[in-house]
């Protein structure tokens, strides 16, 4: 998900704690950040402050809902007045958070957000034998039930999504960790050689030497 608050140590703060409930979060410390993050990344959440440098969250809510993307907004201020709650329902927000707050409870409304979008997507995935439900977070391969970690499952969704398309290592480390991730490491190796043993023979994630992995059905690893 998005954060765009422009005060760096409760960004920072916020985006550890989202970490440790395994919800990887880009920050945007002003709007011409958000707008730029916004356009090159997919994001399933977009935590907005209202009162930020640049274009101001109230904009960078008009521009997601312009879009037409259906990304959830939750907004994020200090105001608590009940017309200033209005305007940004008005806006296009879907939920509102008043600081300051527990992170327990954006947490809880973050996910309740992603279950409401969850409503607009296909619930299951099933693709060579493998059955997804990325709401569930649960994973059968030949009726036989998988049990992953968080960052397995995350990678597998981003492969199933890509229907027998290849996903490169470069992607799979943007979309299943975050942007701060270093490019550099072997943490998308460990995870899919992982991946591949929790999921069983035949092998069914193929590597594509030079470009990433794909889902297959045949008997190539």
């Amino acid at each position: 998900m998005l954060i765009v608050e422009d005060e760096p140590y409760l960004a920072e703060a916020v985006r550890d704690g989202l970490r440790l409930a395994a919800i990887a979060a880009d920050i945007a410390g002003d709007g011409d950040t958000a707008l730029e993050l916004l356009g090159v990344n997919d994001y399933d959440i977009a935590v907005l402050d209202r009162d930020i440098p640049g274009p101001s969250g109230d904009e960078i809510a008009r521009h997601i809902v312009a879009s037409g993307s259906g990304l959830p907004i939750l907004m994020l201020t200090a105001a608590e007045r009940l017309d200033d709650k209005a305007s940004g329902f008005e806006l296009g927000a879907d939920d509102y958070l008043t600081k300051p707050f527990e992170l327990r409870e954006l947490v809880m409304r973050l996910r309740a957000l992603d279950r409401r979008r969850a409503r607009t997507r296909p619930p299951v995935r099933e693709v060579a034998g493998l059955r997804v439900d990325p709401f569930r977070r649960e994973v059968y391969r030949d009726g036989r039930y998988v049990a992953l970690t968080r960052k397995q499952f995350a990678v597998l969704d981003v492969l199933v999504a890509a229907e027998g398309g290849v996903v490169s290592a470069e992607e799979l480390l943007e979309r299943a960790w975050d942007e701060n991730a270093d490019p550099f490491t072997n943490a998308v190796r460990i995870t899919v050689s992982a991946l591949r043993k929790r999921l069983g023979e035949p092998p069914i994630i193929a590597t594509v030497p030079g470009a990433g992995y794909r889902i297959e059905g045949g008997d190539r690893g």
